[in-house]
């Protein structure tokens, strides 16, 4: 029986794999994957978000006021992202 997509049954109707047929899991590039977006998602709110805050509460002249230095805050992020990537690679060398 199908509901919605998505298969039931007694054994669930999904295709199985054993340990042999999987291919390794890569922890390391899940988390520099994981890393990135969360970097992406700092900058984007810090940008983003804090500039249409500013923008309602105070206008459209002290949002583009503010604007470069959200910018500048988020270039220190990512800057401080990198400085800690290149130190980790070096480390590891």
């Amino acid at each position: 029986m199908l509901l919605v997509g998505l298969p039931i049954g007694g054994d669930g109707g999904w295709p199985t794999m054993n340990a042999k047929e999987r291919p390794p899991t890569d922890f390391r590039a899940m988390r520099r994957r994981h890393e990135r977006w969360t970097l992406i998602a700092a900058i984007i709110v810090l940008v983003v978000v804090g500039a249409g805050l500013i923008g309602l509460l105070f206008g459209l002249n002290q949002m583009l006021s503010a604007l470069p230095c959200l910018m500048g805050g988020a270039a220190v992020i990512a800057a401080l992202y990198f400085f800690f990537v290149i130190a980790e690679r070096w480390a590891q060398s």
